[in-house]
């Protein structure tokens, strides 16, 4: 049994691992409980392994699917492409809901965090008929990210701005010292206070510290400003909006919190949409579990 393995063991018990394999490469899925089934989708620089305090719970009546999203964890990492196409987020997209039909589901509910919160909100805007329901966990949509920044926001989220410089120049920076980077943006965001289960934050940096996976991120940064933007822009333009019931979940401690007026910025994009904010920063799944896990079950139920 690898280390992966023992900790999806030991974090995820009753949840059982295996490779989707997909046209462009493979995903791991690690999947448990019994129920309608229910998506969760991963941020970064961390792997499936965030919803350890939450996915236990909701597995109780929920068939819930844990992936490694392309570009972490133990899935595919494409490498540099035209334009950053490999990582758009519609692309990442169109890539779960191959994993989702694979696995037999053709419509399902649907969390994520932060980029798998931008990759869920894609989703729903690009194939409304496969989402029951949506929740998102801090972000503000790249669109109106971009369009809203300040000096400070700059200053605060600084990797927004650095990792989208042309390849090679953040990924050689980043390599003197990769995992030191990796934990910088796992603590070093203000208001943040994540009590990260050692071996899940150990898993975190060793997983997103290697080469192939810095690469990863810099491409999926580049994709917002060259390709997410576009698409953000595309729908604002035709006045698509996300069709299904929508739970937009933020830290109020945290940069997005703080800086963005998110219940006016999300009703724009989901008109049947509702709102937690929590008491923590930007990690909710693993500062507030508890609370998220309620606000979750009665949302999704």
């Amino acid at each position: 049994m690898t280390h992966f393995e023992e900790l999806d063991s030991r974090l995820l018990p009753g949840f059982k691992r295996q490779v989707v394999r997909g046209s462009e490469g493979d995903i791991l899925a690690v999947v448990g409980g019994d129920g309608p089934p229910l998506l969760m989708l991963h941020g970064d620089p961390q792997t499936h392994l965030c919803w350890h305090r939450i996915a236990p719970a909701l597995a109780l009546n929920y068939t819930v699917v844990l992936t490694d999203i392309r570009g972490r964890g133990e899935s595919h990492k494409p490498g540099l492409s035209p334009e950053n196409t490999a990582y758009a987020k519609r692309a990442s997209a169109r890539e779960q809901l191959d994993v989702m039909k694979t696995l037999g589901f053709d419509k399902f509910r649907l969390v994520g965090h932060d980029r798998g919160a931008r990759i869920a909100m894609r989703m729903a805007l690009d194939h409304p008929d496969r989402i029951d329901r949506l929740a998102v966990m801090d972000i503000a949509p790249t669109l109106d990210f971009y369009e809203n920044t300040t000096g400070q926001i700059a200053q605060d989220y600084y990797y927004f701005f650095f990792l989208t410089q042309p390849s090679p120049i953040p990924e050689t920076l980043m390599m003197g010292s990769p995992e030191a980077v990796v934990r910088q943006i796992l603590t070093g965001l203000p208001g943040q206070v994540a009590p990260y289960d050692p071996d899940a934050f150990e898993a975190y940096l060793d997983a997103g510290a290697r080469e192939d996976a810095i690469v990863a991120m810099c491409e999926c940064f580049r994709a917002g400003l060259s390709q997410d933007i576009k698409h953000d822009r595309d729908d604002r333009e035709a006045a698509r909006t996300i069709a299904c019931p929508t739970l937009v979940m933020w830290g109020d401690q945290g940069v997005v919190g703080t800086h963005f007026d998110l219940r006016s910025i999300w009703s724009r994009w989901a008109p049947n949409c509702s709102f937690a904010p929590m008491p923590c920063g930007h990690f909710i799944p693993e500062e507030q579990p508890e609370l998220a896990l309620q606000k979750l079950e009665k949302f999704l139920q």
